[in-house]
């Protein structure tokens, strides 16, 4: 791979390279922190076990209901613009379609996976003074934890397919591409490839509680993996780019 492979009209785009570099850093720091709470306070299964979780440690209870996750969506933003910005121009089609694919899979995902509304659903319960205003509020709830399970095609299962749409895409043109090293890409593919099959697991096998493991953990560490190369590289590009 060249040293750095970019046309002059990258220049303007330098501290695009450097802020995606963060995001994606940044967003790698965020779930591994994730994956560190889950394992110690399990997520709850039902609205009163988060309602309670809520109330007794707020912290605890927004980042087992994808706090830290929702953030890094967020972050995912600009580090799939830099990604887009580097390599369209060897695959311009392809990446037209990643970041639309990418962009619609992000805003899926924050619009049905919000952890501060269920955070003012437990507010709501803690002070309510009926049995029906607290069986209104568990239904709701209720509901909105069938859009976060992550065994039925709900808002987290279908955001995250077109995110693994994208970044598979993203991947395969890195592959082609002397910006990004074959190793970046190669983890990108199974990382994105683990995840559509985790997708379908979930329609065709919901309950297979051993692949869900596995599965979660392969895909876990090389997104982690894959999210740290990536910014790594992005701000290498920035920091290249300003001493041409």
């Amino acid at each position: 791979m060249s040293e750095l492979s970019v046309e002059k009209e990258d220049l303007k785009w330098k501290n695009l390279y450097r802020i995606g570099g963060m995001a994606a850093i940044l967003a790698a720091v965020l779930l591994l922190i994730e994956i560190i709470v889950f394992t110690i306070w399990p997520q709850p299964t039902t609205a009163i076990g988060h309602f309670t979780l809520l109330e007794s440690n707020k912290l605890i209870g927004l980042i087992d209901f994808y706090l830290l996750e929702f953030i890094a969506y967020i972050l995912f933003i600009p580090m799939f613009f830099a990604i887009y910005v580097a390599l369209k121009r060897f695959n311009e089609s392809y990446m037209a379609l990643a970041i639309i694919l990418a962009i619609v899979g992000i805003t899926i995902f924050l619009a049905t996976n919000n952890p501060f509304s269920m955070l003012s659903l437990s507010n709501q319960y803690m002070t309510a003074t009926t049995e029906a205003q607290k069986s209104m509020l568990l239904a709701a709830g209720q509901a909105m934890l069938v859009n976060t399970n992550q065994r039925a095609v709900g808002g987290f299962n279908t955001g995250f397919l077109l995110i693994s749409i994208a970044g598979l895409l993203y991947s395969v043109v890195m592959l082609h591409s002397d910006i990004f090293s074959k190793k970046i890409a190669y983890a990108g593919i199974f990382a994105f490839a683990i995840s559509l099959v985790d997708y379908f697991r979930v329609i065709f096998l919901p309950s297979e509680v051993i692949l869900i493991l596995v599965i979660a953990v392969l895909s876990g560490i090389l997104l982690l993996i894959w999210l740290i190369l990536v910014g790594r590289r992005l701000m290498q590009l920035g920091s290249l780019i300003s001493k041409e």
